[in-house]
């Protein structure tokens, strides 16, 4: 309705009627009708009959349904359908002041030439006319909530592409190498989550164990790279590949901030050998300029800056403690070592620093404190991994082309002896410089020693600085 008035804003206006508009809140707030946006979840499921029903059981109890579930079954040997199969089948809850209604189906594939790549694309066929696609794999259980949580971060900002939820390694061990693998692996998992949540949570790598796409965008990604699939198999990490696309399309790939899920690990040696040798492989393959298979190398994209971070930082570790050891020895050799407390200030800060993140680890025990404290288990599993860094590079770097897929699922199913190559080699580099110093006259040794030592120590400072800027940084409440 109007009012009218001869002042405005308390200033006389003589012989002039302005008109004041005053609305009612029914007439200021125009409520436009919302329409609930659908969520399809696909799970590519290879022979995890240990734990689909866990993770059906995790997707039914979520607070917020997706509106269609579809496990699809590939090249599996288990009871992994099976078990599934008992689980298809229409659902109906009463959540969030809402009837959630979801359908699980079961699709067997059989046996798939691509794999994963196959079965995740299977299902994005399957997920057609949803808004968002939830990827959860077979081996990943999500936290009640999740789905909730990445859904309301995923709507409430159009620029997201993706959003990935935290990932935190399954402790459950069965004998002492488990624990202290799979204590490893989460301790790895934690530094990666929290320089991610810190960088703007601006994820690398939109995992497949557990993150959410928007429909259009990965319909997007087809077109601009005449794909006719999202996931293509050219990469052999499938995940990464596409996280860098949909990025290069101006949308922002993020690491949720709450949605947490818990993923199984590897526990034997030769398992995670195979995993963390296909993922190095394929993150060196994205990292190097040119173009290798169908991809072309992408090194100075946004996303691989923290893969550059890590490898640069795997390589100065190696270097160091290599050097370590040998300066250690061929001192010891001539009876020329000279102890000094201040070589103890890197290892107790390093040990600081692994304290920190175990502390930092949503839902830590007493193992993942003990892992970082005694130092000893940490620096055991920090050697396995500049093992896989070393094969990863190597295969690379010989351009002979292998399945790495094939490669681990044959480590997984207990074949195979390729892990153990970094340390027959390790023995054989360790015997050749063995003899090569005992060669040597003692005022050669001398020398090297005189000129090793002092870059050794200038190369651990610096590490040693790195590492207190990181125990020193703000973590702003994220949890790991």
């Amino acid at each position: 309705m109007t009012v009218r008035e001869d002042q405005a804003s308390g200033a006389e206006a003589p012989g002039v009627e302005l008109e004041v508009f005053e609305f009612t809140p029914e007439e200021l707030v125009i409520i436009e009708p919302t329409r609930r946006a659908t969520i399809a979840c696909i799970i590519p499921a290879y022979n995890e009959a240990e734990t689909i029903e866990q993770v059906l059981d995790g997707l039914l109890a979520q607070t917020r349904l997706p509106d269609a579930i579809h496990v699809i079954i590939n090249n599996t040997s288990d009871a992994s359908f099976e078990l599934a199969r008992a689980y298809a089948g229409e659902y109906s809850v009463q959540r969030l002041g809402l009837v959630q209604q979801t359908t699980i189906y079961v699709h067997d594939m059989g046996k798939v030439a691509e794999k994963k790549v196959g079965a995740l694309n299977y299902g994005f066929r399957l997920a057609q006319g949803a808004d968002l696609l939830l990827g959860v794999d077979g081996d990943t259980v999500v936290a009640p909530d999740a789905v909730e949580r990445l859904e309301e971060e995923m709507v409430s900002d159009p620029r997201i592409g993706g959003i990935s939820a935290i990932y935190t390694i399954d402790n459950t061990a069965r004998h002492p190498m488990a624990s202290l693998l799979l204590s490893g692996q989460r301790a790895q998992f934690a530094a990666f989550n929290l320089q991610n949540l810190l960088r703007g949570r601006n994820m690398a790598v939109l995992g497949g164990q557990a993150s959410l796409f928007r429909m259009s965008a990965l319909e997007e990604v087809m077109a601009q790279y005449h794909q006719s699939t999202p996931w293509v198999s050219d990469s052999e990490v499938e995940d990464s590949l596409l996280s860098l696309q949909i990025k290069n399309l101006g949308y922002s790939t993020k690491i949720s901030a709450t949605a947490r899920a818990t993923v199984g690990g590897m526990e034997n040696l030769r398992a995670l050998d195979g995993q963390q040798v296909k993922w190095n492989y394929g993150a060196i393959d994205l990292m190097w300029p040119g173009q290798r298979g169908g991809t072309s190398g992408q090194p100075f994209h946004p996303n691989l800056r923290l893969r550059w971070l890590e490898n640069a930082g795997m390589l100065v570790n190696v270097f160091s403690r290599v050097s370590f050891l040998l300066l250690l020895l061929g001192a010891l050799s001539i009876d020329a070592l000279v102890f000094s407390p201040i070589w103890l200030i890197p290892p107790l800060v390093a040990m600081a620093l692994n304290v920190r993140i175990a502390m930092s680890i949503q839902g830590r025990t007493w193992k993942d404190i003990l892992f970082a404290a005694t130092m000893i288990p940490a620096e055991i599993y920090m050697w396995v991994r500049i093992g896989h860094f070393f094969r990863a590079w190597t295969k690379f770097l010989s351009k002979v082309r292998t399945d790495n897929w094939a490669a681990q699922a044959r480590a997984e199913r207990g074949a195979g002896w390729a892990h153990l190559t970094p340390l027959v080699v390790a023995l054989a580099g360790f015997g050749a410089l063995v003899y090569g110093w005992s060669t040597l006259p003692i005022i050669a040794q001398a020398s090297i020693l005189w000129v090793g030592w002092p870059m050794l120590a200038v190369l651990t400072t610096l590490q040693t600085l790195s590492m207190l800027r990181q125990l020193l940084r703000r973590q702003y409440g994220y949890r790991a």
